[in-house]
């Protein structure tokens, strides 16, 4: 009995064994899951302390950026700027894009731009004040211009009225018979008009100067010249060689001018021709002596007529100043 007893409680022992070994099994088991599922769970906590800390990290930069391109401040921006219930997200989206695209076109912000702009305001006044001063010069120059213009307008006129008049008389004289004027080319604009010169020596039908001879463009040009110096006396005149291209006859004739020119001015004419020496006043010449040394001479002519009258009272009298 005691034999049966002992082996049904090993047996039931042998039972109760298997079971708490089978219990123990498993709950290692479910205690070897649970290790893993911590392990998972505190490397899930741990990747989330890390996303954390990294978002909170974008967050902050994304507020900086947001302080530093708008000037304005998270709280500041999500109170203005929040989307409300009606929020149109593909609407903001579009908007958005359009504002990206408008960004780059401006390209990056300037943190001197203020700066830039006072330095740039400042160049602008004074330029401004520099171009406003130009442009009060200019408008008195302009009327210095008009001021001057009719001056010359004035003192033209009255020039070429004079000398107008005067050439057909001078030309006369020079040649006889002939007719020459004075053609303005532009007589409604005295500023830039030119001067025709219009001859016809007696005997030809010519009036242009380039058909003439050599003797009658000189004789011409010297009429023109004792025009204006009739027309705009002058206390002497300097003549260098201006009848050397003349003939005995025209030579004559141009004398007769200036022997009537130096009644109220003083000739000093440079010549080599003989006619135009013996009416001067004074003599003034090179010479070269015969050892080859030149010096200036210089003989004061008297006229016939007071040499005549003079004979008797034995001494001839003073001649004038003016010399040719």
């Amino acid at each position: 009995m005691s034999l049966a007893r002992a082996e049904a409680d090993r047996d039931e022992t042998e039972a109760t064994k298997k079971t708490v070994t089978a219990a123990l099994a498993q709950a290692r088991q479910e205690a070897s899951q649970a290790q893993r599922e911590l392990s998972a769970l505190t490397d899930s906590a741990h990747q989330g302390d890390i996303a954390k800390a990294q978002a909170q990290v974008r967050v902050n930069e994304a507020a900086e950026r947001i302080v530093d391109q708008l000037g304005l401040s998270v709280a500041d921006l999500l109170e203005e700027f929040a989307p409300d219930e009606d929020f149109d997200r593909a609407a903001v989206t579009k908007k958005l894009k359009q504002a990206e695209k408008d960004l780059r076109v401006l390209g990056r912000v300037n943190p001197l731009a203020l700066e830039e702009y006072k330095a740039m305001e400042e160049r602008y006044s004074f330029l401004s004040t520099q171009l406003d001063d130009v442009l009060q010069a200019r408008k008195d120059l302009m009327g210095v211009v008009e001021e001057v213009d009719g001056t010359i307008l004035q003192l033209f006129a009255d020039a070429w009225e004079d000398v107008e008049a005067e050439f057909p008389k001078v030309f006369q004289t020079l040649f006889p018979g002939g007719e020459g004027r004075l053609v303005l080319t532009e007589p409604d604009d005295l500023l830039t008009t030119g001067i025709e010169v219009e001859a016809r020596p007696p005997g030809k039908k010519v009036k242009r100067l380039s058909l003439l001879s050599g003797g009658e463009k000189s004789l011409t040009a010297l009429a023109m010249l004792v025009a204006i110096f009739r027309a705009r006396p002058s206390p002497f005149y300097v003549l260098d060689e201006v009848e050397a291209a003349l003939d005995d006859v025209n030579l004559r004739r141009l004398i007769a001018l200036l022997e009537e020119l130096r009644e109220s001015s003083q000739l000093i004419v440079i010549t080599h021709q003989k006619p135009t020496m013996d009416v001067a006043n004074v003599l003034y010449g090179v010479t070269m002596r015969g050892d080859g040394v030149t010096r200036v001479i210089s003989q004061r002519m008297t006229p016939v007529s007071a040499a005549a009258s003079s004979a008797g009272a034995g001494a001839a009298p003073e001649p004038p100043a003016e010399s040719v």
